[in-house]
């Protein structure tokens, strides 16, 4: 699959994967969910979903080490500041060759733009928080999130998910 198709898919999901209404049991919902797929899988990760400026779940799975949660502030952080997923700033920055520091000066002490956190996003509101993953290659954290949003939000993930590229 192409840099392309991989932008228009996650523009796709992007756009189609909102809530109705988001709250503090939805966040929890959405944490526990995340975590549940996590475990069934045997996958090392932390889950963070927020509300910008206000956490609402967070849980660190056995394996995992203080760097994840590094690597879920920062990708939070590329949600904040551009209101895409942090996969989608990535493959951007990749096909325009430039990074996040170049572009946008920004540091990457502070931001990464690489797959697993992704936008939470409510109907007629836009962009409210983000549910990040961390411990996983980057399109799997990303993916991650998408499968679990999509059970919430009662979306068919096969036809959301993005194709399996051997890496």
């Amino acid at each position: 699959m192409e840099l392309k198709d991989d932008l228009q898919l996650i523009a796709t999901q992007e756009h189609e994967l909102r809530f109705p209404r988001f709250d503090t049991e939805t966040a929890w919902q959405l944490g526990v969910r995340l975590r549940e797929l996590a475990l069934d899988r045997g996958s090392a990760v932390v889950v963070d979903v927020r509300r910008f400026g206000q956490p609402l779940f967070y849980s660190a799975l056995s394996g995992t080490t203080p760097d994840n949660g590094e690597w879920v502030r920062r990708k939070g952080n590329v949600v904040a500041r551009f209101h895409r997923s942090s996969y989608a700033i990535g493959l951007e920055l990749q096909k325009k060759k430039s990074t996040l520091t170049e572009k946008y000066a920004l540091s990457a002490a502070d931001y990464a733009s690489h797959g697993g956190s992704f936008p939470v996003a409510v109907v007629g509101a836009g962009v409210i928080g983000s549910a990040t993953v961390s411990g996983l290659p980057q399109r799997a954290d990303h993916e991650l999130v998408v499968e679990a949003l999509c059970s919430l939000i009662g979306r068919d993930y096969a036809t959301l998910k993005l194709p399996f590229v051997e890496t």
